[in-house]
């Protein structure tokens, strides 16, 4: 994330989160948490934050089955492609504070800006799916 700050100019009213793929033990239940790219991530708070059992990194492979992306271009965006809607999307409500989000359109050498009102309301419903927020903190 900090290679991504460095080389690009992002607005101040605008974020590049962090896109994180996670899956339960059994693989059978999956996550993209979109957050802060300022704070460290730790599965065990995340987990916690959302009532769950803890949680791990997903595989390559589901990641490529579950969005159509390789490790590295994990982005919202591919949510198009989750027809089953499988995937649960999880934004932490430090997004909130923005107004513009930036994404990866699939690779991970590109971005792309898209109001933050844009994705939740006309992108997200396009694809069928909700965001939930949750404020995730260390205690």
């Amino acid at each position: 994330m900090d290679d991504c700050y460095r080389v690009q100019t992002i607005p101040e009213n605008a974020v590049m989160p962090k896109n994180i793929f996670l899956c339960n033990r059994q693989q059978t239940a999956f996550y993209l948490f979109v957050c802060s790219p300022f704070d460290a991530f730790r599965t065990a708070v995340f987990s916690k934050a959302l009532g769950v059992s803890r949680l791990s990194f997903g595989t390559a492979e589901r990641l490529q089955e579950m969005l159509g992306v390789a490790s590295g271009a994990v982005t919202p965006l591919a949510l198009m492609f989750d027809e089953k809607k499988n995937v649960r999307l999880i934004l932490d409500q430090k997004l909130l504070q923005y107004e513009i989000f930036c994404f990866h359109p699939l690779v991970s050498d590109q971005t792309v800006r898209i109001r933050k009102e844009d994705f939740l309301n006309v992108f997200l419903p396009y694809t069928g799916h909700e965001a939930e927020f949750v404020r995730v903190t260390e205690e």
